[in-house]
């Protein structure tokens, strides 16, 4: 067994923060997707085992929603192969208040090996490096999401926790839920961006059936959308102090978030 560590996703909004923070570590990083030089793709199995040949831990993200029907089934299976391959510690990302998701940290848990769930809120990033990004550029955000708070959580938060969890066996066996330090609503959000930017990004609600169309037009799954109706029904609300727990400190506000990214540039607008 050598030093490396497997990053499902390694180039992800997490995955490359995490191997930014491995590598600084000395630790070997091996990154699995599709497109890198040990390619892996959770819809062929048989690239599975190349991927985890050698490998002592492995960080395990699943694309594109560990709520979506089947990820549970798919992530138990690798976790197992993980297992029976040698690999020390799996580190799951899991989301809060996913039924699915709970079950497919269930079957990490079982697989046989040393484990951490990692479990969060909506990632801040999604406003700057994913699907929300061109909205906040353009000054609204339409979502199904009325005016149900979120406490966002910073993905930098995120790395920090599960290059630790990799690293460090004091984090086997424990499940971390890692949130910002308060909840906001999507309007909130949008004022929160507003000043950070200086100029004015707006929230505007639609219905579920809409943002539905939305996706299908986008060549997204539209099951995504279902995650507003089931998740932003209040059940996330309160804060965890998963943070703290794991690193002994407080985690980032969505207000330094949006400081930050608001002085790269990224939501100029065109």
């Amino acid at each position: 067994m050598t030093n490396t560590t497997l990053l499902i996703g390694g180039t992800g909004k997490t995955g490359r923060r995490v191997a930014e923070r491995l590598e600084r570590l000395g630790v070997e990083v091996r990154v699995g997707s599709r497109s890198s030089a040990t390619p892996f793709d959770w819809h062929d199995e048989s690239t599975w085992g190349p991927a985890l040949d050698g490998v002592r831990a492995a960080y395990i993200t699943f694309y594109p929603d560990l709520g979506l029907p089947g990820a549970a089934d798919k992530v138990g299976a690798f976790a197992e192969l993980a297992a029976k391959s040698g690999a020390g510690q799996l580190v799951l990302l899991s989301g809060r208040g996913e039924e699915l998701a709970q079950e497919a940290e269930r079957r990490v848990q079982d697989a046989g090996t040393g484990w951490t769930i990692v479990t969060c809120a909506w990632f801040m990033q999604n406003f700057s490096e994913d699907f929300l990004v061109d909205a906040v550029r353009g000054g609204d955000i339409t979502l199904p999401a009325g005016d149900v708070p979120e406490p966002f959580v910073d993905a930098e938060d995120i790395a920090d926790v599960v290059a630790a969890a990799l690293t460090d066996q004091r984090h086997q066996g424990r499940r971390y839920e890692l949130t910002g330090p308060r909840a906001l609503t999507f309007g909130d959000v949008a004022a929160e961006l507003s000043r950070a930017t200086g100029r004015t990004v707006r929230y505007t609600p639609i219905t579920h059936e809409r943002y539905r169309d939305v996706l299908r037009e986008a060549g997204l799954p539209v099951e995504l959308g279902d995650m507003f109706r089931h998740i932003l029904d209040g059940r996330n609300v309160r804060t965890a102090d998963g943070v703290r727990e794991a690193l002994g400190r407080p985690a980032r506000g969505f207000a330094e978030y949006a400081a930050r990214c608001a002085a790269t540039g990224v939501w100029d607008p065109a």
